[in-house]
């Protein structure tokens, strides 16, 4: 590291503000508050604009990092989103919700020997900037192809493919099975996290630009892959996700008071069960709520029943704190807000009362032994450790399957043992013509910025296709 690399090093990173955690364990508003101008040239003046950035290196959609940020530090934050734009349509949503950790920040040059540059930070403070002062002046787009392209489902890897191939002159619509654009980033991604405003504008960036988009619209149900293909479409991108609950299928799973994580923040998020009788969706409330998991779901989860009332929430994981899958900022938040962490601690079976109801469950303590085939080391059980928790109210994060609604409708699309798309890892095609995939539909469930790499992919790829020729 030269002597320059040191010195800015040593300059510590500039905290975003948030709110305290006594306050917003109870409010659904942001918890981050965002960066002032101030705070993000200071920011941006800690990278090293190196000639081969690992930053850009280590982000999904190859991003200009290091242009961004100098763009940011010279003040022309104008400059700085469009030079986001050119790799990025959802850089309200990436530098909200990506893991930055590891993976731009995580190969900062500066962060080897103090914090990395705060790049997602930074990445939001310049899509903020543009919602709340920008000129809404729209990057430019190639001319029409007369080419029409039909992606289904709205998440993060649609968006991204509709995105791509509107700038590039052709003619696309999203369709959507729910009422409202977003996929995950609406239905999964709770207000405090991502806020509902952010991912509409993100939409409404799209529509401007051109995109058609169809709410309510299940393909796989009100019309096939082949039947797109009938009206006109030339090319289709599948970005379904994976939105199937999984369960433990442990003894008293029927009790009521159990449900998915997938139903639980579905109705939270994208049905806002979180202002009912205001919004006529219910939701399950619980005075002691325990969700199993620890990805970010489960965080989520976890945090949304607490700001729901719960009087304590207790995340059960049957590994170590180590192995964890939730960033670690998500797991920070949720402690600070009185989340429990039950480490090394196994559901065994639900406890009930006469009417059918949720009264606990009967846990095992483990130990880890050796890796398995995830490279994490296995629970073992601990003989006669069994203990019971309290709990009105289970939340069960333990991972979602490949939705079904469309590929049981389409034979001709291969699968994979688990239900997942079989597509291309380098362009997403599929194994049936004019058709590409990507996102959790086919890795199974992960990030939004890797879910955005696929569609990427799969853009550059349709548009070869559509230019010239399969």
């Amino acid at each position: 590291m030269s002597e320059t690399a040191g010195k800015k090093a040593q300059i510590g990173r500039v905290a975003m503000p948030e709110q305290e955690a006594k306050i917003r364990a109870r409010n659904f508003l942001e918890v981050p508050t965002g960066y002032t101008v101030k705070m993000a040239q200071e920011e941006a003046s800690r990278c090293l604009q190196c000639k081969k950035p690992g930053c850009v290196e280590g982000c999904p959609v190859g991003v200009d990092i290091p242009g961004f940020i100098d763009l940011i530090a010279q003040g022309d934050m104008t400059g700085a989103i469009r030079n986001l734009w050119g790799k990025n349509a959802l850089p309200a949503v990436c530098g909200r919700v990506c893991p930055q950790e590891v993976q731009c920040e995580g190969k900062c040059i500066v962060g080897k020997k103090g914090d990395p540059v705060a790049i997602g930070n930074l990445e939001r403070f310049c899509a903020d900037y543009e919602r709340e002062h920008g000129t809404g002046e729209l990057p430019p787009t190639a001319s029409a192809t007369g080419k029409r392209v039909a992606v289904v489902g709205s998440g993060p890897s649609g968006l991204t493919v509709a995105g791509d191939l509107i700038i590039k002159g052709h003619d696309v619509t999203i369709f959507e099975a729910f009422h409202k654009p977003g996929g995950v980033l609406v239905y999964g991604i709770p207000e405090f996290r991502l806020p509902k405003a952010i991912v509409a504008q993100e939409v409404n960036f799209l529509e401007r630009l051109g995109v058609n988009v169809q709410c309510n619209a299940v393909v796989g149900r009100t019309v096939s892959l082949d039947e797109l293909f009938e009206e006109g479409y030339d090319a289709i991108y599948v970005g379904v996700g994976a939105g199937l609950p999984k369960f433990m299928n442990i003894p008293g799973e029927n009790y009521v008071g159990i449900l998915s994580a997938n139903e639980y923040l579905t109705r939270a998020n994208l049905m806002k069960a979180y202002k009912y009788p205001e919004v006529d969706t219910p939701i399950p409330l619980g005075k002691n709520v325990v969700v199993l998991g620890a990805g970010n779901v489960a965080m989520d989860s976890a945090r949304t029943a607490m700001r729901l009332g719960a009087e304590s929430v207790k995340i059960v994981y049957r590994r170590s704190r180590d192995e964890m899958p939730a960033r670690s900022a998500e797991i920070h938040h949720a402690e600070e807000e009185g989340i429990e962490l039950f480490l090394l601690t196994n559901p065994t079976r639900y406890i009930g009362n006469a009417n059918g109801r949720l009264t606990g469950m009967e846990c095992l303590r483990m130990e880890l032994g050796e890796p398995d085939a995830s490279g994490r080391r296995r629970p073992v059980a601990v003989k006669g450790s069994e203990f019971e928790i309290t709990c009105d109210l289970c939340i069960v994060a333990v991972g979602s399957g490949a939705n079904p609604l469309l590929t049981s409708e389409t034979p001709d699309m291969k699968l994979n043992k688990w239900g997942n798309v079989h597509a291309d890892e380098k362009n997403g095609k599929t194994t049936k013509p004019r058709v590409w995939a990507g996102g959790d539909i086919v890795t199974g469930a992960a990030t939004v910025i890797l879910a955005m790499g696929a569609g990427r992919a799969a853009a550059n790829s349709i548009h070869d296709y559509l230019t010239l020729g399969w």
